[in-house]
């Protein structure tokens, strides 16, 4: 009896592991990388266009390239370097890293933001001292 029990019970263990264990998808190295230059283009997209939009990109050969965004298209985006003003053309694609050294509009609010409730709070102080003392 005790034997029967044991069996169904490993039974149904290993029907269940069969049933319920869904195999891990992989996913292919085409579609990685397709989903990273979708993740490098939408970076991209938030620094901007011009001589402010300075950034470093890393590459898949290990190359580091520095600059500014001089345009972007849909495959690539042209860098141009600050002190020699030469253009390269990098692919989405090919990027592994991208560093900004701007920052973003809402950054630049909260920072003004920030500045302006510091004086308001600074002038309320002084205005206090005064009137109390």
């Amino acid at each position: 009896m005790l034997r029967k029990s044991l069996a169904t019970i490993v039974g149904l263990v290993l029907l269940h592991t069969v049933l319920c264990v869904q195999p891990a998808s992989a996913s292919s190295k085409a579609e990685k990388d397709a989903k990273l230059a979708a993740q490098v283009k939408e970076k991209m997209s938030t620094f901007g266009v011009g001589k402010s939009a300075r950034l470093a990109v890393k590459l898949r050969n290990k190359a580091l390239l520095g600059g500014y965004v001089e345009s972007t298209g849909e495959e690539s985006f042209v860098l141009a370097n600050l002190k020699t003003g030469d253009s390269t053309t990098v692919a989405y694609a090919d990027v592994t890293q991208v560093r900004g050294q701007n920052l973003s509009t809402g950054a630049k609010i909260a920072i003004g933001i920030a500045i302006g409730v510091g004086a308001v709070l600074i002038v309320l102080a002084i205005w206090i001292n005064c009137c109390t003392g």
